[in-house]
């Protein structure tokens, strides 16, 4: 259970920075976000990894560093995480005052943002967090967390820089993008991380 609730407690803050950054307007949300999602990873890496993202669980599952038997609970606490926070922020901050975001215009755009950026940050977990030659580092956190600080800067106008279906989850009940976009995350993000546990298999075929 500790385990769980570490995955729990991350979620929640990266989803919660998210909405209080996004709706109460502060400026340059990406370095908090990414910082947020650092700093929880360094507090919570010891007792569960810190995946914080169901596509991140995918990956180290499918490259056979997180069983299937954990693989569930952890999807599921995160994806309550992201609940809690957006409701959270709401009695923080409310309802956004802009309309939801609306991917429909740009589909395939949307696709290739978010699985580029999740397949990149699903591969740098597997490198510096569970790849051997990287055992032990003391930069597994700033890593991870720029990745996605480096994503949400590059096509977060695109997307709305989700790479985790736990934050999409999140963001749709906090009303920053449209129900209708939620297929969009799920398909591209999910899709990301396993074909990163592919590539990670393929390159370092000796890493068991």
């Amino acid at each position: 259970m500790n385990k769980y609730l570490t995955e729990f407690i991350g979620t929640f803050f990266l989803v919660l920075t998210i909405g209080c950054c996004v709706i109460g307007g502060a400026t340059l949300p990406p370095l908090a976000i990414g910082s947020a999602l650092m700093v929880m990873i360094f507090a919570g890496g010891h007792v569960s990894g810190a995946h914080y993202n169901p596509a991140v669980t995918l990956a180290v599952t499918l490259r056979g560093r997180c069983s299937f038997a954990d693989a569930i609970p952890y999807i599921v606490f995160q994806v309550l995480g992201a609940a809690a926070a957006a409701f959270a922020v709401g009695i923080l901050y409310g309802s956004p005052k802009d309309a939801p975001l609306d991917l429909s215009a740009k589909v395939p755009q949307a696709l290739l943002a978010e699985f580029l950026y999740t397949f990149a940050l699903a591969y740098v977990v597997l490198n510096v967090a569970t790849a051997k030659a990287n055992a032990n580092n003391s930069f597994y956190g700033l890593a991870i967390g720029f990745t996605v600080l480096a994503g949400a800067f590059a096509v977060g106008g695109i997307s709305g820089g989700a790479f985790n279906p736990a934050v999409a989850v999140g963001i749709t009940i906090m009303k920053l993008t449209a129900v209708a976009n939620i297929w969009i995350y799920l398909l591209a993000d999910f899709a990301g991380g396993a074909v990163a546990a592919l590539v990670f298999k393929f390159i370092n075929p000796e890493d068991k």
